[in-house]
This record gives C-alpha cells, sequence and structure tokens, in this order.
C-alpha cells in the first residue's frame, strides 16, 4: 500500500490544471508537430484472416508477409475474439482507472521487475522527461503463474482479463504460424525459439491533456517483444512512421493493430521491420490502449533463422539471450534509435 502527500499517479495529478507540467514538456525539436501528420488515408493494411485456416490461406499468408516488410504494422479482422471480449477489456480498463485513488494505488510499484504493477509514465527511475500516461501491467502466461497477483477490483477483473489473454494468446500463435510460412521457414518455427515462451499486456491510460503540442502519451519507439497485438478504443493517438512521415492510425472498431517487435527483425535477418511509433495526447477525450506483447522467455537465445543467412544476405545480429535483450531496452528508455543498433555485426 503506497500513501503519499505528493500524487503518484498522471490521473489523479492533473484534475483541473491548465497547463502541462513542466518536467512533461518536450524539447522544441522533439515535440509532436502535429501539422507535419499525415491522415490515415494512407493508412496501414488491413488483413482479414477469415480464411487463414481455409482454403485462401497461401494468399492471406503472403498480405502478412508483405504487411511484415513493407510496413510492420497491420490491422486485422475476422481474428476470432469475440466482440464482447473486446467491449469488456475497454470497459475494465476504464472502470479500473475510475477507481478511487486509494484503490488503484494498491497496485502500485515504481520497480519495473515487478510482474504487475501500476505505474505511470514509462520509467520513472531513469527518465529525465515524463509521458502524458498511467499504465497497468500485468504477466499473463502461464496465466497460473500470475493471475493471483492481479486486481481484484473491479470484481470481474481476473476472470474477464484471463479470458481474454488466452484468446489473444491464441490468436498470436495463428499468426506465428502464418509470419514463419511468409518467411519461408517451417511453420512452427519463430515459436520454437521462444523457449518457454512470455506474454504480457498494459492497460494504458491517456487522460485529457491542456496542451497535447508539447508532450507525448509515449514518444517514438520500437517493442523489444516478438510481436505485439494492440486493442484501442475508438479515440485516435497511434501514429507509425512511414517513409519519414508520422502517419495517424485512426481506429476501426473490433479489429486489431498488429506490430513487429524487434525480435521478429532478429529472426527475419531483417526482412520484416521493427516500425517506430508513437502515442500522442488530445484536450479533449481519455484514450485507453491495451497491447499484449508476446515475447521469448529470457533464457531464449535469439538470432537470425539459419534457412535466411545466405552468402548473399549475411547475418546482420548475433546471437543474444531475450533477458539481456530486455534489460537493456527498459534501462536506456525510449530513444528514438533503436535499441536492436546495439546487438548488429560490425561489418569486417
Amino acid at each position: 500500500m503506497v500513501t503519499s502527500t505528493t500524487k503518484l499517479l498522471l490521473t489523479d495529478m492533473v484534475l483541473g490544471v491548465d497547463h502541462v507540467p513542466s518536467n512533461y514538456v518536450r524539447p522544441p525539436s522533439e515535440r509532436p508537430n502535429f501539422k507535419d501528420v499525415q491522415a490515415s488515408d494512407v493508412s496501414i493494411p488491413l488483413i482479414d484472416l477469415q480464411d487463414l485456416q481455409g482454403p485462401g490461406r497461401p494468399d492471406v499468408v503472403k498480405q502478412i508477409g508483405q504487411a511484415c516488410q513493407h510496413d510492420g504494422f497491420f490491422q486485422i479482422k475476422n481474428h476470432g475474439v469475440s466482440e464482447t471480449m473486446i467491449s469488456n477489456m475497454l470497459r475494465l480498463a476504464r472502470d479500473f482507472f475510475q477507481l478511487p485513488e486509494s484503490e488503484r494505488l494498491k497496485n502500485y510499484s515504481d520497480n519495473p521487475s515487478k510482474t504487475t504493477r501500476l505505474s505511470t509514465s514509462f520509467n520513472v527511475k531513469t527518465e529525465k522527461v515524463a509521458n502524458w500516461r498511467d499504465f497497468l501491467r500485468l504477466h499473463c502466461y502461464p496465466l497460473e503463474d500470475y493471475v493471483h497477483e492481479w486486481p481484484s477490483n473491479p470484481p470481474t477483473f481476473r476472470e474477464d482479463v484471463a479470458e481474454y489473454c488466452t484468446s489473444t494468446r491464441e490468436l498470436v500463435l495463428r499468426l506465428l504460424e502464418a509470419i514463419s510460412e511468409s518467411l519461408g521457414l517451417e511453420k512452427n518455427y519463430v515459436k520454437g525459439v521462444l523457449s518457454k515462451q512470455g506474454q504480457h499486456m498494459a492497460m494504458n491510460y491517456y487522460p485529457p491533456c491542456p496542451q497535447p503540442e508539447l508532450t507525448y502519451g509515449l514518444p517514438g519507439h520500437t517493442d523489444p517483444n516478438l510481436i505485439t497485438v494492440l486493442l484501442q478504443d475508438d479515440v485516435p493517438g497511434l501514429q507509425v512512421l512511414r517513409n519519414e512521415k508520422w502517419v495517424a492510425v485512426n481506429p476501426i472498431p473490433n479489429t486489431f493493430i498488429i506490430n513487429i517487435g524487434d525480435q521478429m527483425q532478429v529472426i527475419s535477418n531483417d526482412r520484416y521491420k521493427s516500425v517506430l511509433h508513437r502515442a500522442v495526447v488530445n484536450c479533449n477525450k481519455d484514450r485507453i490502449s491495451i497491447p499484449t506483447f508476446y515475447c521469448p522467455s529470457p533464457d531464449a537465445v535469439i538470432g537470425p533463422a539459419p534457412e535466411l543467412v545466405k552468402d548473399d544476405r549475411p547475418a546482420v545480429y548475433k546471437n543474444f539471450t531475450y533477458g539481456d535483450y530486455y534489460t537493456q531496452f527498459w534501462n536506456r528508455g525510449l530513444a528514438t534509435e533503436c535499441c536492436l543498433d546495439t546487438f548488429k555485426i560490425s561489418p569486417t
């Protein structure tokens, strides 16, 4: 239990404020610059998974491969997660962040190694500028190892979130088979390099911001994990870097946004791209986003798939454990350059 006269969470601190506190203000060169953001008529591909298990599988696999190669991001529909489950998750997240401060703070920790924790910004111990976000982070695979740590308020939280985590894991495993096939690998290749596998999720809450042009929900970053499945409400906020321009990705109800993480870029030997993306905020509406991160186990050794290393395409990365990678990612904070660069093989 945490008690303090200083507000620990952004949600409680910003009630009634009409300006962004100085520790959230980005230097002018690092601000969102909204006028340069492209509208989403040039947005990311939308792929229908209806036929992934049917006769149209080769075509869907090809679409997924092209999206991984050219965009690093794609949206999916007919993904097998029910609309009821999706609306339940968004409602639960909102209900959690609307609980009284004392109730929410039962879950608070500033220790990034805790497997269930409520916190704010990104890494409050190391960052110099704060981000306009509170988040609840949950480890969720294997479920039985973690579900007892999760909040028990709202009352259906553990039951509903566990059901959602199981459904998203099944979805991820189907996607990993398709991605393996699209690379010309055996369909269980990617799953096979993950060791025992890991899965965690965040419920992100972005309160309305009086001066959204000065700060970020999250600044530009790539995801350190293997693949991310993003559920979001109907408030825009996600932006993706394409051709050196930020592109707004407007939400489509009951779809997920999938993005390739750093580990998939390594396994594919740079064929598939882990792309910079960011979350911006607005002054009118709060926003909920719920990313599920699928990861290797800390002991898993990650490197380019041997079948994708050729004389004319040598290995771009050295082998490393995911635990080493994740520690480095977390400690250095969200920098614009990708953490992957430090694991590249130096040209001889």
